[in-house]
This record gives structure tokens, C-alpha cells and sequence, in this order.
């Protein structure tokens, strides 16, 4: 059986593979920009991110120190369906050398189809929200948000290993250990630290 192209590319934005040219402050590289698909929105209180983008300079700091959790939209959700949502940053702590990714900044699981239908989040978090907040000197880092169809009689859980940090996170083994297979919908932003 054949694995379809844009999975492939996916796979090499997900998995790191991928260590093409930087992004500048206002563009995004052809395989940044393509790693967006399927719908899924990220609203924060003064930005969406319904599509890959670069966050302005403006908003740098909002999101690093004030902003929470955003909302989440997936109008492609299925209204008895459960959902793992997935955020990551796979250039910890730089996109050179990126030694402690992936870096788990959040990780719901049993999240409910009618609640992203409506722009929420209901599920349980596993991981709580942590900001993106890259080093002064990393340059910009891209932060992915992965939405995965769960198995209804497939728990999702960490393991104790996993449980103690969030960096070196391996999320191909995650993804295979609960068989949650391609993402459904995704899409990312990059950004750096507000002060560089």
C-alpha cells in the first residue's frame, strides 16, 4: 500500500527530519508552511492560528508570559469521537541542534468531538499547557499541534518516564504504543524568545 505524499511530509516536519532554511520574520519555509492541514484552529485571546504562520513581533510576549492555553477548533470533529491533542516543540532548545526534542508543552487526551466542535478543550490533561517560550538565543522554534483520532477502548497514558520530564519526549513511540496513526488535523506556528 502506497503512503500518501502529504503524510510523508508529515512525517519529516513531526519526526525532525526536516532542517531546511530558517524562517524570517515574515515568512515560512514551502515545508513549514506545509506541514498545516485538516482545519484545526488555535485561538489565543488576540491571535488565530488557523493556518501556519510566524508569529508577529507584537505578540511574541503575550504568548511567552501571558497568555494560557488557547482554545482549540477542529470543525471536522466527530461529535461521539475522542481525541488525543498533541503540542510539541521539535527545536529544543534550538532548531541546530535540537537535543531535547521533542519537548511536550501539552498533551490532552479524551477530549470530546462536540466540545472542539465549539472551540473547547474537554479531556484530560496528562500534560498542562506550557507556553512557548524559547531561549533568548535559539533563534525561532516552531510549535506543532497534532489532533489524533483515540481508540474508544484504548486508554491514553504516559509512563512513569515519561511522566518526569517533558523534554526528549519520543512521540513516534507514543503514537505507535496507542496506534493513533496519522494525525487528523494539524497546524503550527513559529516563534522566538520576545527579547531577541
Amino acid at each position: 500500500m502506497a503512503v500518501p505524499l502529504p503524510f510523508l511530509v508529515l512525517c519529516a516536519c513531526v519526526l525532525g527530519l526536516y532542517r531546511g532554511v530558517e524562517a524570517t520574520p515574515d515568512a515560512l519555509s514551502s515545508l513549514d508552511a506545509s506541514f498545516c492541514q485538516g482545519g484545526l484552529e488555535v485561538v489565543y485571546p488576540e491571535l488565530d492560528v488557523d493556518e501556519c504562520l510566524v508569529i508577529p513581533k507584537d505578540l511574541r510576549e503575550k504568548m511567552s508570559t501571558v497568555w494560557n492555553a488557547p482554545n482549540v477548533y477542529f470543525p471536522g470533529a466527530q461529535i461521539n469521537q475522542m481525541y488525543v491533542l498533541v503540542m510539541v516543540d521539535p527545536d529544543a532548545p534550538s532548531h541546530a541542534q535540537p537535543k531535547a526534542a521533542y519537548w511536550r508543552h501539552w498533551l490532552v487526551v479524551d477530549v470530546q468531538g462536540d466540545a472542539l466542535k465549539k472551540g473547547q478543550i474537554r479531556g484530560t490533561a496528562l500534560t498542562n499547557y506550557q507556553r512557548p517560550t524559547p531561549p533568548r538565543t535559539s533563534g525561532f522554534h516552531r510549535y506543532q499541534f497534532m489532533l489524533f483520532e483515540q481508540h474508544p477502548d484504548a486508554p491514553v497514558s504516559l509512563t512513569k518516564q515519561e511522566k518526569s520530564s517533558s523534554a526528549k519526549w519520543d512521540l513516534w513511540a507514543f503514537i505507535t504504543r496507542f496506534d493513533l496513526g496519522e494525525p487528523v488535523a494539524t497546524v503550527q506556528f513559529l516563534t522566538q524568545n520576545y527579547k531577541a
